[in-house]
């Protein structure tokens, strides 16, 4: 068996919270075969399997009695390519943004506005990440994912995926599929998305007219880094709550006792409120109990300090989501997948 597998490892290094739990099992997938291996130990020792990639999107609060498998393989290809753009294929253990500024370097187009996301390739279908206006699903061309159940493997279309905010088949079946390779639809000439944020306002005041899909990326970079902290230096997952969406009577009614609400009208009739803007103004932003926090700059963002257990951050997420809730009617969920 070419799988390493590892007793009782501890799982700080592995998840951007930088909680202390341990696996009673761990190890590593660099090929399909290594995945294959991880699917029949876990069933010969009757072992749950958790797959994890960079640990960006995930709070452990407790140690995982389960075989942890991380998701390392590594590379990427152009698989079809003409005059108008190019398919490009990622593994599933590629880290987001660095894969995001190798197909910008290669000139192509689509993935700018999703810059210095946290992860990796085959984390980032799983919820159908988002920023700044755009969706994996905008630029998503299939994937390769292996059955859980019998260890085939299958291709996605953009349609089999079932993309929704935040949202996918693979999220609302944890258990039954594993993302090995993802593929994604690209342009040479770039449809690009300004207007959401900030984004054009920081072009504008870099002097940048024409800009190219690599300044966007920048700017959205710099934007990020102003606003989110670094898991590397602050322990955090990025955007810990969904922003909510309501039916359009409700944000009237808040907005009638709250002015200053932030909504988005979304194409159904709904609308979608700034997750951020509620909380901030609950005055949670930048409170701090122990180790757990509320960033100081980015009310959504829960951050561990040093020390906070998994058990303490979702404490602290529940209160605000009891908090939010009591005052707007409105129930915030949580992005973080949590165990």
């Amino acid at each position: 068996m070419s799988l390493n597998v590892q007793t009782s490892v501890s799982l700080k290094a592995y998840n951007t919270f930088g909680v202390e739990v341990s696996a009673r099992h761990f190890a590593e997938a660099f090929t399909d075969d290594d995945v294959r291996e991880a699917l029949a130990y876990s069933a010969s020792h009757d072992l749950p399997l958790m797959v994890i990639g960079g640990g960006s999107n995930l709070l452990l609060t407790r140690d995982v009695d389960a075989l942890v498998l991380r998701m390392a393989s590594r590379g990427t290809r152009i698989t079809h390519e003409d005059c108008g753009g190019a398919i490009v294929e990622a593994e599933a253990g590629e880290p987001w943004h660095p894969f995001v500024l190798e197909t910008l370097a290669q000139g192509l187009a689509g993935l700018e506005n999703l810059s210095l996301i946290p992860g990796t390739v085959g984390a980032a279908p799983m919820q159908n990440i988002g920023a700044y206006g755009v969706e994996l699903k905008d630029v998503f061309h299939s994937l390769i994912a292996m059955d859980r159940h019998n260890g085939e493997l299958r291709e996605f279309t953009l349609a089999d995926c079932a993309f929704g905010y935040r949202d996918s088949v693979f999220k609302q079946q944890p258990n039954r599929w594993l993302i090995l390779r993802v593929r994604f639809k690209l342009s040479f000439s770039a449809s690009l998305h300004l207007d959401y944020g900030p984004v054009r306002q920081r072009l504008e005041e870099q002097g940048i007219r024409e800009p190219s899909p690599m300044h966007v990326s920048r700017a959205i970079c710099a934007i990020r880094s102003e606003k989110l902290p670094d898991p590397a230096t602050l322990g955090n997952a990025g955007s810990f709550f969904k922003n909510p969406l309501v039916p359009a009577e409700q944000f009237a009614f808040i907005k009638s006792a709250w002015p200053g609400v932030v909504g988005y009208p979304q194409a159904d009739g709904q609308v979608k409120l700034a997750a951020g803007w509620l909380i901030e103004h609950a005055g949670w932003k930048g409170f701090r109990e122990g180790d757990a926090g509320v960033h100081a700059l980015q009310s959504l963002v829960l951050v561990n300090y040093g020390q906070a257990s998994g058990k303490q951050l979702l404490a602290l997420a529940q209160r605000i989501q009891s908090d939010i809730l009591e005052r707007f009617g409105v129930a915030l969920e949580m992005e973080p997948n949590l165990y």
